[in-house]
Parts: C-alpha cells; structure tokens; sequence
C-alpha cells in the first residue's frame, strides 16, 4: 500500500516541492488540472476580498443585490412608521398599513410623513372624508415645513369629495401665501419631491398652477366669470393650451364666443401649427370649435340673453393686492416678496369690473 498521506503532518511546501512530491502520486495531467482549479480558486478569492474592500471604503459591487430597503424603497429601521410603510409596499395590505400610521402618529413617529401617508392612502380606499378629518385634527404636530404638502393633499381631498368651496378657500390661501412671500421663503424657486426625485419649482410655475386649480373649481361652481378672470391671469404668467381651452369655455358659457374662437385660434391652434403633440387636446380643440359653430348659429335665430354675473369682492381684493404687490417689488427697498405679476397690471380694469 501506498503512503497514508492524510495521516501524517505535513509542513507547507513551496510550489516546485509541492509539486516533486505531488508527481508521483497523481500524475502529470491531474497534477496540472490541480494546478488549475487551485489557480481559479485563487483569483475568485481575491476578487472576494477586493470587493469586500472596496465596500468598506464606500465603494458599491456591480454584482451584489441592492438592500432590501432599496428594492422596496423603505426607510432605515425598525419603528412604527417603518413597519406601516412595510406593509404598504411589500405585503400590500393597505387597511393594515393605515392601522399603522395611526399608531405611528400617537407614538410622534415620523409625523409629518405618517400622516401625509396615510391620508393619501385612505383617498385610494376611498375614505377621503377621513382622511380630511386626519389632516384637520393632527396637522398641529406636524412640522412647519409640512404645512404646505399638506394643504396640497387637502385640496385633493376636496376635490374629490366634491367639497369645492373649501376647495377654493384654500387656493386663495395659497395664493395669498405666495403673493406675502410665505410661501418660498422670499426666494424665486423651491425644491419639490415626487415619486422620490427632487426637481426645482419656480414661483411663476406654481402660481400658475394654483390658478389653474383655481380656475376649475370656479367652473366646477358654474361661476365662469370668475374662472375667466383667474384664467387669464394664468395665461399672463405661464400660457398652457389647456388653460386656454378652459378660458374658452368660460368665454362660450358668457356668449362672448368672437373671443373664445379668437384665443382657441391664436394660443392653442397657433402654437400647435406643427401638430398636436397630446392627442386629448386635439380632441377638445375640435369639440369646443364644434360648440362655437352651433352656439353661433344659435346666436343668429334667437336674441342673445346676456347674464350679469359680478366678480366676488374677495376675488377683487386678491387682485388689487397682487397689483400692490408688484408696485412694493419695484421700489428702491424691496421686501421678501417676489415679482411674479409684474405683466398682469393692464388687466386691473378688466378684472375689476
């Protein structure tokens, strides 16, 4: 019998004994396949070791799989706010998850984030009246800098629940917030998040859009003068076809339909000469030429009835205080407000009357 080599102790070798020894036990060509896979070995080893370091010094592997709170896109830890998110986003059990953001917010977990969480979930179950409740009675714990999504969800909330005054209460608040400078801390833009990206807002944006929002719930109320007013304006700061569609609108509702067919052909077929880029909007454009046309033709067989509709004194005094605003810009010392209506002073009349 051969030599127990397992039995005995062997001291290491160096490469060329261990392979004088090895030789006459395996062969030349195991000896070299040895060889080999040991050498593979090695550098699946080192690679190992590399990577593992290269870890340690803030370095990210290109192979190894994203934590687990990155896949699902939880925060860090173990608190209650952690757990309802986990139940949101990874078991999908959404009365449960809103369980858990109540008791996040007794415990002033993460409140700010809990209760914005919540209510937006409980508008997709479909529970809006709560959650207005939610915001109404537990916004005082929240954080100064989480007032203003808040309000956001809240109007959301109103709109869904077809509570369109309180709708066009808040936006006037807002309003008023930004002509005040409250609103972006006197500066001209802001950082926004959604869906997790941070973009940049500017003033003119987001006024813009609130009275685009504005401008609806006024429609929503059939108070088309007031939606033609706050249109406009929207028009002044940021033109938009769609907004502009919608002045049209309120424009055939009043029967001033030269106007209406006048800014349907100059701010939305003029600027979309080259084709529509959103098909839906093409569509409105040929309904709301379709209901000029008849509307016209009414017009020509039976006298036209006009409608005294008044501009709110509240709409007014947003006006004028916005125009106020612009002149308090323009002086030598100006304060933290922002020049974002410096171009709507020509239609003060227009909108006064």
């Amino acid at each position: 019998m051969g030599p127990n080599i397992m039995s005995n102790k062997v001291k290491p070798l160096g490469e060329k004994n261990r392979e004088r020894c090895l030789l006459p036990l395996l062969g030349e060509r195991k000896l070299v396949s040895l060889f080999r896979s040991l050498d593979r070995e090695r550098e699946r080893e080192t690679k190992r070791v590399s990577g593992m370091m290269s870890l340690r010094r803030g370095g990210e592997r290109q192979d190894s799989p994203a934590p687990y709170n990155v896949v699902h896109k939880l925060p860090h830890g173990d608190s209650p706010y952690v757990r309802a998110k986990h139940v949101q986003l990874v078991e999908k059990d959404a009365e449960a998850a809103i369980e858990l953001f109540w008791k996040a917010i007794k415990a002033r977990d993460r409140v700010d984030s809990a209760l914005k969480d919540m209510a937006l979930l409980m508008k997709q179950q479909n529970r809006a009246e709560e959650a207005i409740e939610a915001i109404q009675s537990f916004r005082d714990l929240c954080s100064r800098q989480a007032q203003e999504s808040l309000d956001n969800v809240l109007i959301d909330l109103f709109k869904k629940c077809g509570r369109i005054e309180e709708q066009v209460e808040l936006l006037k608040q807002k309003l008023w917030m930004i002509y005040q400078g409250e609103a972006f801390n006197g500066k001209p833009t802001k950082t926004a998040r959604s869906h997790g990206k941070k973009f940049q807002v500017t003033v003119e944006k987001e006024t813009s859009r609130i009275l685009g929002n504005l401008g609806w719930a006024y429609m929503q109320l059939r108070d088309y003068t007031a939606a033609e007013t706050v249109y406009r304006k929207a028009q002044v700061i940021e033109p938009d076809a769609n907004k502009a569609c919608n002045l049209c609108t309120c424009l055939i509702k009043q029967g001033k339909h030269n106007e209406a067919r006048s800014i349907l052909l100059r701010d939305v077929l003029q600027e979309n000469k080259q084709g529509f880029v959103d098909s839906r909007l093409k569509v409105r454009v040929q309904e709301l030429l379709s209901e000029l046309d008849s509307r016209e033709e009414e017009a020509a067989v039976f006298a036209s009835v006009s409608v005294e509709c008044e501009v709110g004194m509240d709409e007014i005094a947003v006006v004028e205080g916005l125009d106020e605003f612009v002149k308090e810009w323009r002086r030598p010392y100006r304060t933290r407000r922002l020049p974002i209506f410096e171009e709507i002073l020509p239609l003060r009349d227009q909108l006064a009357c």
